[in-house]
């Protein structure tokens, strides 16, 4: 069987479902740590392994809040942000759409309009030296409750706060308890600025939470869905309206969300016509990269190179890019895959 590693790693590259804190190298974790002896974060970058190994998706939660507690300068938004970039530079990724949590830095103490400096100063500079076009969902913080909801809302559709590079909204953190209806008003808000529905829905609760992320929150794509199988007619609505799902297979795995890798439910969603896309999530924290995630599909696809291609112009597809970005970055994507096949 042909090693698709030396491909996937040269193929240019969309994402759209990663966390910006979650992309925290173990190199810049332990570094924020030593920044901030009083947290509980393991220094070594080694011992971050043993730290990143969780029981269920509430232990995850509680590992996530403790690294985001280590962001707590505008200096530590702009080191984190411009690192992941360069992580995701090296691995050809040519444009990501980040997902990031205002309010847990807001909330700490950082100025609302330092922070936002911080991350525009970061994403300009790494689109003019590595080449990656980054931009920003802001998502709510589900388990803070509606004032995060608030909050996360009022600084994504004020004027002069906003930052340039936002594209979308969202929906993080725990499903189980936290049920979507009630984020209705804040998602109406931001629709009617122009952002884009990206919901988390259906890791870990059934289908009928992502039927509440679409009819109650206008979602355009659903993080996630992983429990969209169960409801073929779900499957069919999804299919027919390109709503596409992020998926997240090795997340899923190291959350419990899903079993075992050959359980993922992603052959299911392809083959029901759904727009399906690959992502890391929170990859150091879970031991992957986006690389790693689209060779995990390609054996669970059974997919060669032209089917990795297409996978990729997936997520130009489903992406919130410019129609003339995603013509050039769909065209390079096909001038790659023609040039190694003609290797």
């Amino acid at each position: 069987m042909t090693d698709l590693h030396p491909f996937i790693a040269g193929l240019p590259k969309a994402e759209l479902h990663v966390h910006h804190v979650g992309s925290a190298s173990p190199r810049i974790v332990s570094e924020l740590a030593a920044r901030h002896p009083d947290s509980k974060v393991p220094t070594d970058p080694e011992a971050l392994a043993d730290y990143f190994t969780f029981t269920d998706f509430a232990h995850f939660i509680d590992v996530y809040l403790s690294v985001v507690d280590l962001v707590r300068t505008p200096e530590d938004v702009r080191l984190l942000t411009f690192e992941v970039a360069r992580d995701m530079a090296r691995q050809n990724v040519r444009y990501a759409e980040l997902t990031i949590t205002p309010y847990s830095s807001t909330r700490r103490g950082i100025d609302e309009r330092a922070f936002m400096a911080a991350i525009e100063d970061a994403r300009k500079a790494a689109e003019a030296e590595f080449g990656t076009v980054l931009r920003w969902c802001f998502d709510i913080p589900g388990e803070a409750g509606l004032e995060s909801a608030e909050e996360t809302a009022r600084l994504a559709t004020t004027d002069g706060i906003r930052p340039e590079g936002l594209v979308s909204f969202g929906l993080g953190g725990p499903e189980i308890g936290v049920p979507r209806p009630q984020f209705k008003p804040y998602f109406d808000r931001a629709r009617a600025a122009g952002l884009h529905s990206v919901p988390h829905a259906g890791e870990t609760t059934g289908p009928e939470t992502v039927w509440d992320a679409i009819r109650e929150l206008g979602a355009e794509r659903i993080g996630h869905g992983t429990s969209s199988v169960r409801d073929p007619e779900l499957l069919a609505y999804l299919a027919e309206h390109r709503i596409a799902l992020e998926v997240c297979p090795t997340s899923n795995i190291a959350t419990r969300a899903v079993t075992t890798l050959d359980e993922h439910p992603i052959r299911q969603m392809v083959d029901a016509g759904v727009l399906v896309t690959v992502n890391s999530d929170d990859p150091p924290m879970f031991g992957t990269d986006l690389n790693n995630e689209y060779a995990v599909a390609a054996r669970l696809l059974g997919l060669d190179e032209r089917g990795l291609a297409g996978l990729a112009k997936n997520a130009v597809e489903a992406s919130f890019l410019d129609p003339a970005g995603k013509d050039r970055l769909a065209a390079e994507i096909d001038t790659y895959t023609e040039e190694w096949l003609a290797r």
